[in-house]
């Protein structure tokens, strides 16, 4: 089964952040990069000439989450840099189709985030329009925050919708993924995992990444015996899975 680990250089050293996302790239798929603008979520991180500078000097290709205000704007900017992926908020978009789709025109995947008091069931018809679905798992702004456990339930009610409507798409869960937590999410169904501290706050984030992963790919593997195999898929619309 195929899942995608995409550590998060939120909580890497923002001095060095080429060099912490190279760290990684025997290990990890992409490279999140969580774009925040002060205004929609409370930090302030990177921006665009930032990301440019990473998709020159990251050996793995980005998954851009943006956390700001006005998406339809910035969206296609940062797929246009070079972003593999680009995930917009459903809480700040305002024409969705039209800014999913401007993504995807420009070369990269669309995801579309949902915060944790966000339900599911008004975007399932949204779904066809994007590659990766995140369901936030903490309050998006800050890194470093407690995994939410009763969001595990959306998780799962987001898997049976993607698999009844035979969709492609990438589950990612975001916020408090470690070893511990990790393997309920995946048993939930997801197959997409952003961790920050968890990865960039262990003495080799490369090989955390990997014990991330053997824990993930487990609890998929004993989900699957015992309630039978959920989709999935062996790679990605891009080729970086």
């Amino acid at each position: 089964m195929a899942l995608r680990m995409a550590p998060s250089i939120l909580a890497a050293d923002m001095s060095r952040l080429a060099e912490a996302a190279n760290r990684v790239a025997g290990a990890a798929d992409m490279i999140h990069v969580d774009v925040m603008d002060s205004h929609f979520v409370p930090n302030l991180t990177v921006g665009l000439p930032v990301v440019e500078s990473l998709v020159r000097s990251a050996e793995l290709p980005l998954d851009i989450h943006l956390g700001v205000a006005d998406p339809d704007h910035w969206a296609i900017r940062y797929a246009e840099a070079g972003a593999a992926s680009v995930t917009i908020h459903a809480e700040a978009v305002k024409a969705p189709v039209r800014t999913l789709r401007a993504i995807r025109g420009a070369g990269a995947q669309a995801g579309l985030a949902l915060n944790p008091a966000t339900p599911l069931e008004p975007y399932e018809a949204l779904l066809r329009e994007v590659d990766m679905l995140l369901v936030m798992t903490v309050e998006p702004g800050f890194g470093n925050q407690e995994f939410l456990g009763y969001l595990l339930a959306k998780v799962s009610r987001a898997r049976r919708v993607i698999d009844e409507q035979g969709l492609p798409l990438w589950l990612q869960v975001d916020g408090g993924v470690n070893l511990r937590t990790i393997e309920s999410c995946a048993a939930a169904g997801a197959d997409a995992f952003v961790a920050g501290s968890a990865v960039y706050g262990a003495e080799d984030p490369g090989a955390a990444v990997a014990a991330l992963r053997r824990t993930a790919e487990e609890a998929r593997g004993l989900a699957a015996a015992n309630f039978g195999q959920p989709t999935n898929r062996e790679g990605d619309h891009n080729g970086t899975g």
